[in-house]
């Protein structure tokens, strides 16, 4: 890290939540310096063999940690936090949270990507299916039917969790990846936080239409999913909403991307073909 105390211009903070930690990073918009940094480690619970969860209150917490931290290491530098103009989020994908609207409690834990408790519900699924094939639904959501995609997780919680299907009957339930999750809580949570999602992290749902790119109703209604629970997709550029708290409030959060595809942005492949291995 090359900080320089002093350091003036518009500078631009990036959440990278990830499955084992989280970090907040603050760049020199202009240079692409990185002035300071802090990260924090997240807990993993395994309940179950195969079952794999994370709190999403900490999660929640390890970012505002990351966030205030960070300012204060910038502070100490002479670095004028006030010229933090955006913040975006990149976050570890599929995993998937619940929860209620009014209260802003999640409903279960997080259901980690790599979680396979949802092995029985994709046979169940699979079922349904001519020929049982996988890679039916492939053709609209670019994915096979498999438990490492948010739909089928989602369909675990509403079958086995009587708190989600409570709320979903009562209309209180809310369903997001860990993007949806950070966003909702950091513009307000309970009082008036945006519920949205990006392209890259619903695409990772099985039920959005990567050609329409806008959920599904056929898809929805394959996986007895209620479309009210979903969050509002948006382009991966753009204002969604501003810091409600803390050091950066009032900042914009402008940008999002699922993790994977943020590392393909960084690693600069913006053509047709280019591919990464990270």
């Amino acid at each position: 890290m090359a900080a320089q105390s002093g350091a003036m211009g518009p500078l631009v903070g990036a959440i990278d939540q990830g499955t084992s930690s989280t970090r907040f990073l603050v760049f020199n918009a202009s240079t692409s310096e990185l002035l300071s940094h802090h990260q924090v480690e997240i807990q993993q619970k395994f309940p179950k063999e195969g079952w794999v969860e994370q709190d999403p209150k900490e999660i929640l917490q390890s970012v505002y940690e990351c966030m205030e931290r960070t300012c204060e290491k910038l502070n100490q530098l002479n670095i004028n936090i006030a010229n933090i103009k955006a913040v975006g989020v990149s976050n570890q994908r599929e995993t998937t949270v619940v929860w209620d609207k009014l209260t802003g409690v999640p409903l279960h834990n997080a259901i980690v990507w790599l979680d396979l408790r949802t092995q029985p519900t994709v046979e169940r699924l699979l079922k349904r299916i001519p020929g049982q094939n996988k890679s039916f639904l492939k053709s609209r959501t670019g994915l096979p039917l498999s438990t490492y995609f948010s739909a089928v997780k989602l369909r675990w919680l509403l079958d086995n969790v009587p708190k989600v299907k409570q709320a979903v009957l009562e209309k209180r339930a809310l369903f997001g990846t860990i993007d949806s999750w950070l966003i909702w809580s950091l513009t307000g949570g309970k009082d008036g936080g945006i519920h949205c999602t990006d392209v890259t992290n619903a695409s990772r749902t099985m039920l959005f239409n990567i050609h329409s790119l806008e959920w599904d109703d056929e898809l929805c209604k394959f996986f007895e999913i209620p479309m009210e629970m979903l969050p509002k997709v948006r382009s991966s550029s753009e204002i969604y909403g501003l810091m409600s708290s803390g050091a950066l409030t009032g900042v914009p959060i402008s940008g999002c991307l699922g993790d994977q595809s943020a590392a393909l942005v960084g690693q600069m492949c913006f053509k047709d073909g280019q591919a990464k291995n990270t």
